[in-house]
């Protein structure tokens, strides 16, 4: 599974890259801040929701502490995704949140 940091995602984003981040956290957890431009897709809804991904993108999988984004990642690459987990998730994130 290909790791990012947190400091390399904000540095990305710095430099205008358009990122494809997927926060896999709760609803509830979201609210309280994401990553600019972040799509949330719960953890449990991955699965039903892959159909939205296109698998010629590069993802990034971020969630509270890099647990669940980790599984996401896990998962996803074994449909053929390329996913990437960030590392520390947003425990860990000291970017601007939305």
């Amino acid at each position: 599974m290909k790791q990012i940091t947190p400091k390399e995602v904000e540095t990305l984003l710095n430099q205008g890259e358009k990122l494809n981040i997927i926060d896999v956290r709760e609803v509830d957890e979201v609210a309280a801040g994401k990553i600019p431009g972040a799509i949330n897709i719960p953890l449990g809804l991955v699965e039903f929701r892959m159909h939205e991904l296109d698998k010629s993108k590069e993802y990034i999988m971020v969630c509270r502490s890099g647990g669940r984004s980790g599984r996401a990642s896990q998962f996803l690459e074994s449909y053929g995704f390329n996913v990437i987990n960030m590392m520390g998730g947003m425990l860990a994130w000291e970017g601007k949140v939305e």
